[in-house]
């Protein structure tokens, strides 16, 4: 090897060397090294009111993954869609579907009330609950989850819609954020992928 190819080789290497340590503090310094970026900073502690007006909290369901959506009874159809494919992932799961849990959760709590709820529920599969609660408690986990939700005036009588995200968070047993999870596959194959955090 001649010098100048010795001296080419020597200053890659080093340059190679340095870029692998600025990877490695920039990881470390982000809080990213050796752990799973997709739960950062996502989800976290609630307490609601389910639909039977009992308190609801994230230990609730502390040891089974499970799958959270944000929506209101009076969506003309992402939320209800969603719940029926969510609805539709439960029954694919069979007996299994005691092993997980889905909530919805309400960014409208001036109209569903855990009355209105339950009602709407009841079109939808058991497995599935639900939760309120006053505007504090609801921006508290909006903010936890990173949900959007705004009221848009209709114009028409002081009537209104939510204006809202509309992401179904696949959360582990442990109550970390895993994934968004998709509902646009065949109910077997959305069950298949949860069965996996079991």
């Amino acid at each position: 090897m001649t010098a100048r190819a010795s001296h080419v080789l020597l200053v890659l290497s080093a340059f190679l060397f340095g870029l692998v340590v600025f990877l490695a503090v920039l990881l470390y310094a982000t809080g990213n090294l050796g752990t799973r970026t997709a739960g950062s900073g996502v989800g976290g502690p609630f307490a609601l009111t389910d639909q039977n007006g009992k308190p609801i909290t994230d230990a609730d369901f502390k040891g089974k993954p499970f799958l959270v959506f944000f929506g209101y009874t009076h969506c003309p159809d992402v939320c209800p869609t969603a719940l029926f494919d969510i609805s539709e992932v439960m029954r694919a799961l069979g007996p299994d579907a005691d092993r997980t849990a889905a909530l919805f959760v309400s960014v409208d709590p001036d109209r569903d009330t855990p009355a209105v709820l339950k009602d709407y529920l009841s079109s939808f599969d058991p497995h599935l609950r639900a939760a309120t609660g006053d505007q504090a408690a609801l921006d508290k986990i909006e903010k936890a989850y990173r949900v959007y939700a705004k009221k848009v005036p209709t114009g028409k009588d002081g009537d209104y819609s939510m204006d809202h995200s509309a992401i179904v968070y696949l959360m582990d047993k442990d109550g970390r954020f895993v994934a968004p999870f998709r509902l646009d596959r065949k109910p077997q194959e959305s069950a298949a992928e949860l069965r996996k955090y079991f």
